[in-house]
């Protein structure tokens, strides 16, 4: 199955426009790591065009146009784009994954988050017209004071690679609703489908300049977007390094920044869980989306009364990470998952499993019943084996483990006792908190970190572009609420990653020992082909 991938240019002022330098970047499949098209690259004098662009939509026909019509008028333009974006859904989702990697049904399910988060910011558009001019209560009847609500004016949004589309509409739509304009720059690695949203956006219409499109490198159309004085505000989701160099060009000018800089979110498995319930939450809370997720929580602590989970877990990281990418390390990642069981299980069986894995071939994202696809690039790899490699061998206790971790983005807690995951939640030094659960996230509830994995929120009635108190925090909590009546979609988006690896760990232990299929495993393959 392919698809063929549209020849974009750069999207400014509503039209399609060459870049000054009439370069281009190729885009690579990850699954077959061919050349399957192209993207334009901007640098510094395209993202000049592109501000004086967004800057002149702010001030059209005095503001009416955009910045200063109705909440009302803007929320049409969100609901439109919306509805084109389910309508093309087929063809999006298709894109998003022979760009970035992730499974065709996954990427399906990120289209329908797109939608989803656009239609929730029109109603938060519609809702600003009542905020306007909200009174003031003074102490002296001889003045009055209201609070107006204006756009900050014209945004810069850098994204990252591992949610192309998705990331970028957490930011676009938002945006749009507050009533700014904005210079979105996605990640060089995964841009196909923003510029298939500029697309969008020029079919619904949308009024020129008010969102453009710039593809291209970090330094040479990122880094200018971020220093260049006639841009308002920058909000970036990426890695620490950048994010502090994106605050550094900001600073000079005394500009405002939103960073979303992920981070080793911790999970805490109590001893008086479910095993396999916690071994299964683990296991997914660390390698959905291959495990490029900004808050997976990758970094586990565990009672000792319950260490068979990391067993369990060990061994689900050797099947997914065959799937994740050709070139992993199996013995590297097993040590970094979990140092403790490294002396407990015997050397030679892992060296045949490892050979045995070896055999398997990575899958094509859009192979039908595809679940974990490849990785974006070998570079990004290179990354993350810096980092297992200082982890080996370091088993946090206690909870002050939690809280002297550098990075605040998210974090788990396991417990029947809720008063206990209370206590844990307050401990947690973090944005987002999920108990009972791992990675929940839906456009109502704000999203961002501390510490070191960056400041502001996003999603919700997102605070940052609505000027609230600088002096709060907005933490979030998940809690999983056990029902009957859960939705399926949510148990099967939960139930894909460990199904897939329960069956791997099955076929590996098998293919070593020569045994024959135990009832556990044709209870697996019974329950699911029906």
């Amino acid at each position: 199955m392919s698809i063929p991938i549209p020849s974009r240019q750069l999207f400014i002022d509503g039209e399609w426009r060459e870049p000054v330098n009439r370069k281009r970047i190729p885009i690579i499949n990850p699954a077959t790591e061919e050349t399957i098209g192209d993207i334009p690259a901007a640098t510094a004098e395209d993202v000049n065009i592109a501000v004086e662009a967004a800057r002149k939509a702010i001030f059209r026909n005095g503001g009416k146009d955009w910045a200063s019509a109705t909440g009302a008028h803007r929320a049409k333009y969100l609901r439109a784009i919306a509805a084109k974006i389910t309508e093309r859904k087929p063809e999006l989702a298709k894109l998003e994954a022979v760009d970035c990697g992730k499974p065709l049904e996954e990427a399906a399910w990120d289209i329908d988050d797109v939608a989803g988060c656009f239609e929730y910011y029109a109603d938060i558009a519609e809702g600003l017209d009542s905020k306007q001019k909200t009174p003031v209560t003074l102490p002296m009847e001889t003045f009055k004071c209201h609070v107006l609500k204006e756009p900050i004016g014209v945004l810069g949004l850098i994204t990252p690679w591992n949610y192309p589309m998705l990331m970028a509409t957490w930011k676009v739509a938002p945006a749009l609703a507050a009533g700014c304009t904005a210079i979105l720059k996605p990640s060089e690695l995964a841009s196909v489908t923003c510029l298939e949203l500029a697309d969008v956006c020029r079919e619904v219409g949308l009024p020129p300049g008010v969102l453009n499109v710039l593809t291209g490198f970090g330094p040479e159309a990122g880094a200018p977007l971020a220093s260049h004085p006639h841009v308002d505000k920058i909000a970036f989701t990426g890695s620490s390094a950048t994010g502090s160099k994106i605050m550094t060009a900001a600073a000079q000018l005394v500009k405002p920044v939103t960073l979303e800089l992920g981070g080793k979110s911790p999970i805490v498995v109590f001893e008086d869980v479910d095993l396999d319930k916690a071994a299964e939450w683990t296991l997914f809370g660390c390698f959905w989306t291959n495990g490029q997720i900004c808050s997976a929580t990758s970094r586990l602590l565990v009672h000792v009364s319950k260490v068979e989970i990391v067993l369990k877990f060990s061994l689900s990281v050797l099947a997914v990470s065959v799937q994740i990418n050709p070139y992993f390390s199996l013995m590297h990642l097993y040590l970094a998952a979990s140092a403790v069981f490294y002396e407990s299980i015997a050397a030679a069986f892992l060296e045949k499993l490892v050979k045995w894995c070896e055999k398997i071939k990575i899958s094509d994202p859009l192979e039908e019943g595809c679940r974990i696809g490849p990785v974006v690039s070998g570079g990004q790899y290179e990354k993350v084996m810096k980092f297992i490699s200082t982890a080996k061998g370091k088993v946090p206790q206690s909870c002050m483990a939690v809280q002297d971790l550098s990075y605040g983005l998210g974090a788990a807690v396991l417990s029947q006792d809720l008063d206990r995951c209370e206590r844990m939640t307050k401990a947690f030094q973090v944005g987002i908190v999920w108990v009972n659960c791992s990675q929940p996230c839906f456009s109502q509830a704000p999203w961002g970190g501390r510490k070191r994995s960056g400041f502001g929120r996003e999603l919700g009635e997102c605070p940052d572009l609505e000027h609230a108190s600088s002096f709060l925090r907005f933490d979030c909590i998940f809690s999983s609420v056990s029902s009957v009546e859960r939705e399926k979609k949510f148990l099967k988006w939960k139930d894909l990653c460990t199904l897939r690896c329960q069956k791997l760990v099955l076929r590996c232990f098998h293919s070593v020992t020569g045994s024959v299929k135990t009832h556990a495993e044709e209870g697996i393959s019974k329950e699911h082909s029906e």
